[in-house]
């Protein structure tokens, strides 16, 4: 009962005083920052330097026509104080631009906390729950065993995370120096598409590879990366259920061509350039439900640079045989050949999106064929 009319009287009657050395704290009011102001505060000073410059400039030009011995004065300042506003210009337009990528790279930030809070929360919850259980309560053998599966794929999940993290540090760091080998592309390709069926938990024919006798001379650890990352990436924002088709070429001047696509809603063609850019992932992080973290795309827009290639995104285009049989694309393993029935031009339907991967350093390497056997002497 004394707790009890304490309790009442704290909260009742007697007013809260503070003491004289206490210090009062006031929350902090987390506004959300917007660009409304920089953008405003660049434009107005872009104004200002533009008028500044028209009146300097008009006033030195009637200054300097005039024929009297202060001409050449006038002249002289022109041509030295034209070139300085118009610097002066240029730096105000510089750094309101780089003041709004500095906001958006903030923002991006931001969103990849998020995301990478999530992904860590998510499988280390799952891990305690399941140790707690079969530490608290006793648990059969079959379970057992289900449990250890289970987590066995949290753990997984973990090492990919914090695979991707260490593969985008190390790309954002560079300077480090890799050993290029020739290395079979049918081979990298089908074992990273193995590896995503098996992380994704999808049958093996999720991913379709299309892949001559190529070779590329390249860093293997670079080459797994790029397109480990594309094939996640379709695999993941792909259709349900998700199907995914790799399509390689090599032309005669030995440029390798890797054609990605998936059967997802495709990419709007004005994000499509923004995709590529670090943290960056379409929507809002707290109500998408697509694991990641926003480095893939980058990954692979830094990785096929670093390698002296060239990276494209287009719409994907499926035929209505894609379903039964092969597509179009698929018919072209060694080179580019247009479809021989022209109605499957008209049965392409632009759906999914194809990311296109140019890579130098490529050739082809024929199967050795045994000589014909010479005919017998009679």
């Amino acid at each position: 009962m004394g707790n009890l009319n304490c309790k009442n009287q704290v909260s009742g009657s007697i007013p809260f005083q503070p003491a004289k050395d206490m210090v009062i704290v006031t929350p902090i009011s987390h506004r959300p920052l917007t660009l409304r102001t920089p953008v405003t505060l660049g434009v107005v000073l872009i104004v200002l330097v533009v008028l500044l410059t028209a009146v300097w400039i008009s006033g030195t030009v009637w200054g300097a026509v005039r024929n009297d011995s202060t001409s050449g004065m006038f002249w002289v300042m022109l041509g030295a104080g034209a070139p300085l506003l118009v610097a002066v210009l240029a730096g105000v337009i510089a750094y309101l631009t780089l003041s709004v990528k500095a906001f958006n790279l903030n923002r991006r930030q931001s969103n990849f906390i998020d995301s990478v809070t999530h992904e860590l929360k998510s499988p280390i919850a799952s891990l305690k729950l399941y140790l707690q259980t079969m530490t608290r309560h006793d648990v059969s053998v079959e379970q057992q065993k289900e449990f250890h599966l289970i987590m066995l794929e949290d753990v997984e999940r973990l090492d990919s995370l914090i695979n991707h993290l260490l593969d985008a540090a190390r790309v954002e760091r560079g300077g480090e120096a890799y050993e290029a080998s020739d290395l079979s592309l049918e081979t990298v390709l089908s074992k990273c598409a193995q590896g995503a069926c098996v992380r994704y938990k999808m049958p093996p024919e999720t991913v379709s590879v299309h892949c001559p006798a190529i070779y590329v001379h390249a860093p293997v650890v670079q080459i797994e990366i790029l397109f480990r990352n594309l094939i996640d990436n379709a695999i993941k924002y792909g259709g349900s259920p998700p199907k995914v088709e790799l399509t390689a070429v090599c032309s005669p001047t030995g440029d390798v061509t890797v054609s990605v696509l998936d059967n997802g809603t495709g990419i709007p063609a004005n994000l499509r350039r923004k995709v590529f850019g670090r943290f960056v992932r379409l929507g809002s992080e707290l109500e998408r439900s697509k694991q990641g973290t926003g480095l893939g795309l980058y990954l692979v827009r830094n990785i096929t640079h670093a390698l002296g290639g060239r990276i494209n995104i287009q719409d994907g285009h499926w035929t209505v045989a894609t379903e039964t049989g092969p597509t179009d694309s698929t018919k072209s393993a060694g080179a580019a050949q247009p479809p021989s029935n022209p109605e499957s031009i008209a049965n392409r339907k632009p759906t999914g999106t194809q990311v296109d991967v140019t890579l130098p350093n490529g050739k082809i390497i024929q199967p050795e064929t045994e000589p014909d056997e010479l005919p017998a002497k009679e």
